[in-house]
């Protein structure tokens, strides 16, 4: 019921939190309790993107390998590889970075009006010689091919100067 919810939410509560001894507490709360461990193992997973993101990389590694580890071994014998999942994630630094800018992604993209704007056509791909005619890749910098970081426009025109990375307006 209820109290599966509540439980999910304060273990991720405690992680966020880097309380070691809550996260524990309430993962063998919910394993003790008989949640399937791969719900946790995919709790977990999307908690290493959306909490501690690019302050550790190596976290979202470390969740995919529980989650694998669990679909291998089950219970009781994976109970270990969750606490040592979770006290790792309570332990790590924390970043909502990518969660944020991808939000501002979303809204920027249900706030567009009308159609969205075409991929620039130094952007497309051309694999036809039509295509190639009409302009598509034309003025486009591969990147590895350059020294130094290159000057170029990735986004459309109309778009050009956003920073989804920045606090947006409401």
């Amino acid at each position: 019921g209820e109290e599966h919810y509540n439980c999910i939410s304060a273990l991720h509560k405690s992680m966020r939190g880097s309380d070691e001894n809550a996260s524990l507490y309430w993962l063998a709360r919910m394993l003790e309790g008989g949640e399937d461990p791969l719900y946790v193992a995919r709790r977990l997973v999307r908690f290493a993107s959306e909490d501690i993101g690019l302050a550790d990389p190596l976290a979202l590694t470390q969740a995919v390998a529980a989650y694998q580890g669990c679909h291998f071994i089950g219970m009781p014998e994976c109970e270990v590889i969750l606490a040592q999942c979770v006290v790792y994630f309570a332990r790590a630094p924390k970043s909502i970075e990518v969660y944020k800018a991808y939000g501002n992604v979303k809204e920027c993209l249900r706030m567009h009006s009308g159609p969205l704007p075409p991929v620039p056509l130094h952007l497309r791909n051309a694999p036809t010689r039509l295509m190639k005619n009409l302009g598509y890749g034309k003025g486009y910098k591969y990147n590895p091919m350059y020294k130094e970081p290159v000057e170029q426009d990735y986004l459309p025109e109309e778009l050009k100067g956003t920073d989804f990375f920045k606090e947006r307006e409401t």
